[in-house]
């Protein structure tokens, strides 16, 4: 296993335990995300759920976006010098059905097995950074998880009314399941993961010149922006958002930073309009309004500049 270049430890009863669920052949920001997960020493980086995201399929095709995610969390790996280091798992290639009824897959099984364990009492996480397909397939088909791990999701509208997401459109029925449950949720909606902006100039400065790995960064970031160059709505030309990188953020704020997020009920969301459906009588979940975007970025900066060069 790598050793990384820190002159700081972190105490071992203050680690905990994730696994990283991940689309990361959809756009180009899932990978920064997978590179800090593993740089950030407090983390124990259990493996890796290559989700699909076959509601945009693109050159990969229906069908085939989880080999795609997974392919590219492999190359990843490689270009951080980890390869082979990690257990990457495939999820599933398509959506739920409906919310009885599980998509069985490699993802889910895993999910379990590491909800399941009785060697190791630290806390368990599960960063979600796209559609949550596998998860609630998993709470389906063992609903004891819900009691032995969190999960931080990337997803869903702004509160209160709520509206189109791209993780959440993806597989809504999975969404309601996850809400319904009783697994703890930390979720990150969408004006609170757009906060994590940054520009193409800031990461050719700060990225780029950092090794194997932060020139595979850049260069793939530049690739999708010049991919999507014909859209006039997203991305902006010149600035991107780094959206899945706040599953790192909120175990990086001080315990007491209670004013990042609001308690609310868990909604359900309308399959038609995306919108949250309150007064549902589901548990509490926290909602995040501060991504401390700062902290996070050069945490990030620092890390790679610490472990890769430049």
């Amino acid at each position: 296993m790598k050793k990384w270049n820190y002159k700081f430890t972190v105490p071992e009863k203050k680690k905990i335990r994730i696994i990283v669920y991940t689309d990361a052949k959809n756009e180009a920001d899932d990978q920064f995300a997978i590179a800090h997960h593993l740089m950030t020493d407090r983390f124990i980086v259990e493996g890796f759920v290559a989700g699909h995201f076959n509601g945009n399929p693109q050159e990969y095709g229906a069908g085939h976006t989880a080999q795609a995610s997974m392919d590219e969390v492999n190359l990843v790996l490689d270009k951080m010098g980890l390869a082979g280091e990690y257990t990457v798992v495939k999820g599933s290639e398509l959506p739920m059905v409906d919310e009885k009824t599980p998509q069985i897959s490699d993802g889910a099984k895993f999910i379990i097995e590491q909800a399941m364990r009785e060697d190791d009492d630290r806390p368990l996480f599960i960063s979600c950074l796209g559609a949550i397909t596998d998860l609630a397939s998993a709470i389906l088909m063992e609903p004891k998880i819900c009691q032995r791990m969190t999960a931080v999701w990337i997803g869903g509208g702004v509160y209160p009314e709520g509206t189109g997401e791209f993780n959440m459109e993806q597989d809504v029925a999975a969404a309601n399941v996850l809400f319904c449950s009783d697994m703890p949720v930390w979720q990150i909606p969408r004006n609170t993961y757009k906060q994590v902006s940054v520009t193409l100039g800031i990461l050719q400065d700060r990225v780029e010149p950092c090794g194997e790995l932060g020139k595979y960064l850049f260069d793939q970031l530049v690739a999708y922006n010049d991919k999507t160059a014909e859209r006039m709505d997203w991305p902006h030309g010149e600035t991107w958002g780094l959206g899945d990188s706040p599953t790192i953020g909120v175990h990086l704020f001080e315990r007491e930073c209670e004013d990042v997020y609001d308690m609310i009920s868990a909604p359900r969301i309308d399959y038609e309009t995306f919108k949250y459906i309150h007064n549902q009588g589901n548990r509490e979940i926290r909602v995040y309004n501060d991504a401390n975007a700062r902290l996070l970025l050069e945490d990030f900066f620092s890390k790679l500049k610490i472990n890769y060069g430049g």
